[in-house]
């Protein structure tokens, strides 16, 4: 399997800095995730597209020297090397790619500009990192860049093609177009009438040709024996069939309720999502706040219906100290809301993690009988063996985390599931397979 470039990337565009840039630029996190979303491939499409191109592989190269990784939001103002790098790419082609990114996810050109920087530097510093880990020359380099085209096509998010972003013509040879999700019509022709000559005999009916042979549709008159025009029964027709596309479209936006449940020690988890088509341009976004979660007094900052509130809802209700075993509690897992390593690392959680973490702390503080266990979790990308491993010792870190915290005897242990129970393909998007990717706790005798 070839290496997905923005696998590598994903672990520095977190929701941490989705959160700072949102604050720095004054835009919505949705806005900010949903550019970043559109951007991240159409900047590994054209590396690919330039990936013989000596000044973007000499970029690459000399990338982890200029610190990109360790300032990724101070790419978000001007920057000469990367404004020259972005040049080299998409030449007179940048202002569209930043207009058609603004326009797609309502933010303003200001902000796509800042982001388009911030997304180069973090795909450039990824990449020059992971060249650099790996002892890659320039041909590696631009092998690595190659391997991408295969891999391109799949992660434009709907409503998005690199069509409409304007980058050129080098965008047809990726087959990136999510246009082939909307609906196409042929075009309807009305032929030309022909005078009927007077006679005596009974009035014959004109049928036009096939839709195959260049007419509108087979063996239909395109005359009424009233003489009325084809269009009585056609507009009617096309009204209906918009209406009806336009409820079939309403009833598919329907709420859904997913439920996973698997023997054993599982993940049993429920959530809530809406069934969007790919041509369907504008997404529906719930963004959660922060509120305060009752922890006997104490305020813990939360989601309502989050980890830290779903957990002491279960402790004060009693339903934990009436538990007779472990059996009663190994099917209800808390996912965590807010923790998560960097990419590829089982030592390094993301910024904003550890108030959760501390959230967790308390809630075994103000209930020293409850003991709990840590699982890891992985999409399906990659080799199994590998994410069981990395999943194993991310649960473990915390673990260890939470032992030095002094509520260690508490946490009973901790395993990593790999993608056991992940549900959502390999050959979904990122996004999409971010679901999978998670730590959780449950309960424990």
């Amino acid at each position: 399997m070839s290496l997905n470039i923005i696998d590598l990337i994903k672990g520095q565009l977190g929701s941490a800095l989705v959160t700072q840039a949102a604050s720095q630029l004054g835009e919505s996190e949705s806005g900010i995730s949903k550019a970043i979303g559109g951007l991240l491939p159409a900047v590994v499409g054209g590396l690919a597209n330039n990936s013989d191109n000596p000044s973007v592989l000499d970029a690459i190269k000399t990338a982890p020297s200029q610190g990109v990784l360790g300032n990724l939001l101070g790419l978000a103002s001007e920057n000469t090397w990367i404004q020259g790098l972005l040049a080299s790419i998409f030449g007179d082609k940048l202002s569209g790619l930043v207009n058609s990114i603004a326009t797609y996810a309502g933010i303003s050109n200001n902000s796509s500009s800042s982001l388009l920087n911030l997304v180069t530097g973090a795909t450039v510093g990824a990449v020059g990192k992971y060249a650099a880990d790996n002892n890659l020359d320039q041909s590696g380099i631009s092998s690595l860049l190659n391997d991408q085209k295969g891999i391109v096509s799949s992660l434009l998010p709907a409503g998005l093609s690199l069509a409409s972003l304007n980058v050129g013509d080098w965008a047809k040879g990726y087959k990136f177009d999510n246009d082939n999700d909307a609906i196409k019509t042929s075009p309807i022709s009305t032929p030309t009438p022909t005078p009927t000559p007077v006679s005596n005999e009974e009035p014959k009916i004109e049928v036009t040709k096939s839709v195959a042979d260049g007419g509108t549709f087979p063996d239909r008159p395109t005359t009424t024996s009233d003489g009325g025009s084809i269009w009585k029964w056609l507009l009617p027709l096309l009204l209906l069939i918009a209406a009806s596309y336009f409820l079939w479209k309403q009833c598919n936006k329907k709420e859904t309720t997913t439920t996973t449940t698997v023997a054993g020690d599982s993940l049993n988890t429920t959530t809530d999502s809406s069934s969007m088509q790919n041509d369907t341009v504008t997404t529906m976004t719930t963004t959660k706040v922060d509120e305060d979660i009752d922890l006997n007094g104490t305020a813990l900052k939360g989601y309502k219906g989050g980890m830290e509130d779903n957990m002491i809802t279960f402790l004060k209700s009693g339903s934990y100290a009436s538990a007779a075993d472990d059996a009663a509690l190994k099917d209800n897992w808390y996912n965590f809301d807010h923790v998560n390593f960097k990419m590829g690392s089982a030592s390094e959680l993301e910024s904003g993690s550890q108030g959760q973490l501390e959230n967790l702390v308390a809630i075994l503080k103000a209930y020293p009988e409850a003991k709990i266990k840590i699982g890891g979790y992985t999409d399906k990308v990659g080799n199994e063996a590998a994410n069981v491993k990395l999943s194993g010792e991310r649960a473990t870190y915390i673990k260890d985390w939470l032992a030095k915290q002094g509520v260690g005897a508490q946490v009973t242990g901790a395993d990593g599931y790999g993608s056991k129970f992940a549900t959502v393909d390999a050959a979904a998007t990122d996004a999409e397979r971010a679901a999978d990717r998670k730590m959780a706790v449950r309960f424990t005798k």
